[in-house]
């Protein structure tokens, strides 16, 4: 697997009243090209600070982010702006992130305008080929505003302004955490058939595992900025190796009225970011925890078949 996107060691810092907030401490992981990598957790993880820090929205405050071998962090403005065109975002909230005022003919249009596409024929063209292409009828969309969509019809929309410039990486905010369930598999089968189309590799961010396993190749679990495991994701699935993992896939909802919710849960509240535990961040919710991970960082090291753990006592070994 040839690496698109390599992070190591990415740390994103904030000032809180005087105190350091560290958002992401230290991950590195890479990214297949062609691949899609699952990036969950629980709200509040890093997440969506992980995938603003690639994109270089939020400056990190140490490590670095190598997107098919130019190391992002040290380009100028106007180079990162050049840059762009190769990575795309889709936002969390898809109305939110539509200009009300506009229509939708030239949002999507608006990254052609950016990268300098003169030719307002070419524009118009690519327009309406990506509105067809993400199931959106030109003759009936293009005049009209945001606020005359469905959230579904407006996740399509932001999907088809991130894939106007056909970038090679695109960066999923939690796509369809905003929409209905109804809605969720249509936005999730047109992101796969837009992958193939158009040869993309997708960092798809959620906090949702049943939804990630449904489109992802490989899986990143986080927990309080920092990387708790990563692997395959039928493997991650079928035999999870941190605790965590294994307590947010015991956490899934089963649809069926005869089956009791797992008892074996996390106990409390996350810790705050702003004072983490010593060791093991997540060993002060952790049924397995001692001495040990009081004491000493759990570093990531492979369990078997491409599976990575941060965790002292594997469940899997």
């Amino acid at each position: 697997m040839n690496p698109l996107l390599s992070i190591d060691d990415l740390t994103v810092e904030y000032d809180v009243g005087g105190k350091t907030l560290s958002a992401v401490a230290g991950v590195s992981l890479t990214v297949g090209k062609g691949e899609t990598l699952g990036l969950v957790g629980e709200s509040g993880c890093g997440k969506s600070t992980l995938g603003r820090a690639v994109l270089q929205l939020r400056k990190p405050t140490g490590g670095t982010v190598t997107f098919d071998g130019t190391e992002l962090t040290t380009l100028g403005s106007e180079a990162m702006r050049l840059m762009r065109r190769r990575l795309q975002l889709i936002f969390q909230d898809p109305i939110a992130s539509l200009n009300p005022r506009r229509c939708i003919g030239d949002i999507i249009a608006e990254p052609l305008v950016i990268a300098g596409v003169a030719d307002k024929a070419e524009r118009d063209r690519r327009v309406r080929e990506v509105m067809v292409a993400v199931g959106l009828d030109p003759d009936n969309a293009l005049g009209r505003l945001p606020h005359e969509f469905s959230g579904g019809q407006c996740q399509r929309i932001c999907i088809a302004r991130a894939l106007i410039l056909e970038p090679e990486l695109v960066i999923c905010d939690e796509p369809v955490s905003a929409l209905d369930v109804s809605i969720r598999a249509q936005i999730l089968n047109l992101l796969e058939e837009m992958k193939r189309r158009y040869g993309l590799t997708l960092l798809f961010i959620a906090h949702d595992l049943a939804v990630v396993k449904a489109v992802s190749d490989r899986i990143a679990v986080m927990y309080l900025g920092k990387l708790a495991e990563i692997g395959p994701t039928e493997r991650l699935f079928a035999q999870p190796a941190h605790p965590y993992t294994a307590l947010l896939l015991e956490a899934i909802p089963v649809p069926d009225p005869t089956v009791r919710p797992a008892a074996n849960v996390a106990v409390g509240e996350p810790p705050s970011p702003l004072a983490p535990p010593s060791g093991c961040r997540f060993r002060t919710r952790c049924p397995r925890a001692d001495a040990k991970c009081a004491a000493e960082v759990p570093q990531l090291r492979e369990i078997g078949g491409g599976q990575f753990a941060a965790c002292h006592h594997p469940l899997s070994a």
